[in-house]
């Protein structure tokens, strides 16, 4: 089971920290990523992480201001989200790639993810 949280509104600009926790399983032997749905709009990927934790993959639309990281002995992966924009507003959700390999974190689709988390609202104002 995943559980997102740490979403909320923010002004541009601003920043915030999303987690994603996991009660047991294959979470910390899986590859992890985060993405995100707009109304109106398909969901789309922000960022994942291998399950080594050493790797590392980004949308272009938020690289170099967002940045994904996990602790496996929490069983918690980390979105941390900078210099925030009206276009970031949305529903972010957690995945679980459990067949993914050691240092691999290009998994950009949502068919390559197996358990979702529920979700939790992102709303920047501007």
């Amino acid at each position: 089971q995943l559980q997102a949280s740490g979403g909320g509104l923010v002004q541009a600009g601003g920043s915030l920290r999303l987690s994603c926790a996991a009660s047991e399983g294959t979470f910390s032997r899986s590859a992890i990523g985060w993405f995100r749905q707009a109304p109106g709009k398909e969901r789309e990927f922000v960022a994942a992480i291998s399950w080594s934790g050493d790797t590392t993959s980004y949308a272009n639309s938020v690289k170099g201001r967002f940045t994904i990281s996990r602790d496996n002995a929490k069983n918690t992966v980390y979105l941390q989200m900078n210099s925030l924009k009206p276009e970031d507003t949305a529903v972010y959700y957690c995945a679980v790639n459990p067949n993914s390999g050691y240092r691999s974190s290009t998994h950009y689709y949502t068919y390559e993810y197996a358990y979702w988390g529920q979700g939790t609202q992102v709303t920047v104002s501007s």
